[in-house]
């Protein structure tokens, strides 16, 4: 959701995704509990930002506002879930703190992460989902959330992030493309499916109660490795890139996109993820419910 929109606004390189107000947040999150779907997560767009993103944590910013609208509206019908990094806050568009050579900094990130993550919580998160790859990062928000009364606040950690090229329609969305070099530094390679089985141990070591694998389809390989690996739920998350091909080509007529949409979902789940993060998610509902 972007905060200042009185009525949603369309995202020209995702087919029928939006940009939220919070009004029709809501109005959206009610009917996807209606039906079933059991999780939601929140990404926000300040109306300010700045080298640091101090919009994130800030008690009054976008996210809180709307954890504490839809914790009105749909009680715990479903579970909301926060987006913890820094990205659509700052305003060079990095996941992090950055150096005066442009180079992130990996402490002082994830002491904001911490302090965006208690406040989220304190607003009513059931789930915070760190996704900057940043070193430490869950042991630092599960420190920050034990501390501040908030231990039944699960962490759903984006163990294996990739640098993929299939991001570009969610930057369009969230406004949060890089003002100068690129992400590369924190993320990994796509070439290194090996790195995802250690990096994913790491972070449950630290603590997280779910790891994530992103992109999806496009990582099916490491999907199946890290469930075989781990044993607490392991999430994919369906991007952006791999949600607009497929819209794309059906408005060309290229394709069934809801055929295709349903088989790259089936696939994902296949693959053993426990967890599917999709922009489908109320088509596939709607369809399976109307038969």
């Amino acid at each position: 959701m972007k905060e200042g929109l009185e009525q949603p606004e369309p995202v020209p390189s995702m087919p029928g995704v939006v940009q939220h107000s919070q009004e029709s947040l809501r109005k959206e999150v009610r009917a996807l509990a209606d039906l079933g779907i059991p999780a939601v997560i929140l990404f926000g767009i300040p109306a300010q930002k700045d080298a640091t993103g101090s919009a994130a944590d800030d008690p009054d910013g976008v996210v809180q506002v709307a954890l504490r609208n839809l914790r009105d509206e749909v009680g715990d019908t479903l579970a909301l879930i926060t987006d913890d990094c820094l990205d659509e806050y700052t305003e060079h568009g990095h996941c992090g703190v950055v150096t005066a050579t442009g180079e992130v900094d990996n402490d002082a990130t994830i002491e904001r992460y911490a302090s965006i993550a208690v406040a989220q919580a304190a607003a009513g998160a059931d789930v915070v989902a760190p996704s900057g790859m940043m070193d430490g990062q869950v042991g630092a928000i599960r420190s920050a959330l034990d501390s501040a009364g908030h231990e039944a606040v699960a962490i759903l950690a984006y163990a294996a992030k990739y640098a993929s090229a299939l991001y570009g329609p969610f930057r369009d969305a969230a406004e949060c493309a890089p003002q100068f070099g690129d992400r590369r530094g924190y993320q990994m390679d796509p070439a290194n499916a090996r790195e995802a089985v250690a990096e994913v141990a790491l972070d449950v070591a630290e603590g997280a109660d779910m790891v994530m694998v992103k992109p999806a389809l496009a990582y099916l390989d490491v999907i199946r490795d890290v469930r075989d690996a781990v044993d607490v739920p392991v999430a994919a998350y369906h991007v952006s890139g791999e949600y607009s091909m497929v819209k794309a080509a059906g408005e060309k007529g290229w394709l069934d996109a809801d055929a295709v949409g349903l088989e790259h979902l089936t696939a994902i789940k296949r693959a053993g993820a426990d967890v599917i993060l999709t922009y489908l998610a109320r088509d596939v509902a709607e369809r399976l419910l109307n038969g």
